[in-house]
Parts: structure tokens; C-alpha cells; sequence
């Protein structure tokens, strides 16, 4: 089963790849590995995910805009690689999390991008991660993931 026919079944819509916010590129292929520049939260609309987890935005939201950024990250890949199935391996994940002074559950906000990957991926979905929690983020969204993918020729 090719990794577009696995996105069917799981019931996930690509949409279009987001345009960069400032001076960079979506995506950089180097030595057989492709970095994504961090993706922000859109909802399945287009509207922005915003807000604070931890104040106003709860756990299970904060998860869903984490999968939205995963989502994002998959239009960028195909966008980037023409398609999917030439990913070899996510190799990393960054999650930065727009989050209150006192909220400390960043990695399992962070597992709403995670769990996408392998539900994508199978085993190559498995991936190292960091989950940070910062004051503000760009357009003041509630999530933003970036990410380092091993390719094939």
C-alpha cells in the first residue's frame, strides 16, 4: 500500500501547502535528508489554531493543533518530494508549544503530531522528538513542528 492510499484510509485530506510567513523556504533537501521549517496550527478551514495551552486552550486542543501542524508537515513533504512514498524514515520531530507558565504536559501535546507520523508511517514513522514549551509564538498559534525526514532517491 503506497503511503497516499494509507492517508486515504486513515481519512486525512492534505491541503495545500502553506506559503512561508518571512524570509525562508518551506523545505531544504540535503545530503538524503529533507528539513521542514516549522509549520504552524491551521484548522482543517484554514483559520489559525490560537491561544495559550495550559489557559486557554485545553490538553485534547492542544494535541489537535499538533496534529494539524503533522498534516501540514505531510503537504510540505509531498510538495517537496513529489511523493510521499520516497520518505525513508521521520527522523525527528521539533514541537514548540505555545503554553502557560505552569502547563508541563508539552510531550503529550507533542503526541498529536508523534502519533500521526507512525499512524502514517508504520515504523518509520517512530522518531526522535524534543517538546518545548515557550511564552509566544508566530501569529500567536497554539503549536508550530518542524522536521528533519530521511529520503529516498
Amino acid at each position: 500500500m503506497s503511503i497516499e492510499q494509507r492517508i486515504a484510509e486513515l481519512g486525512i485530506t492534505l491541503p495545500q501547502p502553506a506559503a512561508p510567513v518571512a524570509s525562508y523556504v518551506p523545505a531544504v533537501e540535503a545530503n538524503g535528508l529533507l528539513h521542514i521549517s516549522g509549520q504552524i496550527s491551521f484548522a482543517e478551514d484554514g483559520s489559525l489554531i490560537t491561544g495559550r495551552v495550559g489557559e486557554n486552550v485545553d490538553l485534547e486542543g492542544g494535541q489537535a493543533a499538533a496534529r494539524r501542524c503533522g498534516i501540514m508537515l505531510l503537504a510540505q513533504m509531498k510538495a517537496a518530494l513529489g511523493s510521499l512514498d520516497r520518505v525513508e524514515r521521520i527522523v525527528k520531530l521539533g514541537v514548540f508549544v505555545n503554553s502557560a507558565g505552569d502547563f508541563t504536559d508539552q510531550p503529550k501535546v507533542a503526541n498529536g503530531a508523534s502519533e500521526l507520523m507512525q499512524d502514517v508511517f508504520g515504523e518509520a514513522g517512530r522518531h526522535a522528538r524534543s517538546a518545548v514549551g515557550v511564552p509566544v509564538l508566530p501569529l500567536g498559534v497554539a503549536v508550530e513542528v518542524d522536521a528533519v525526514v530521511a529520503i529516498r532517491d
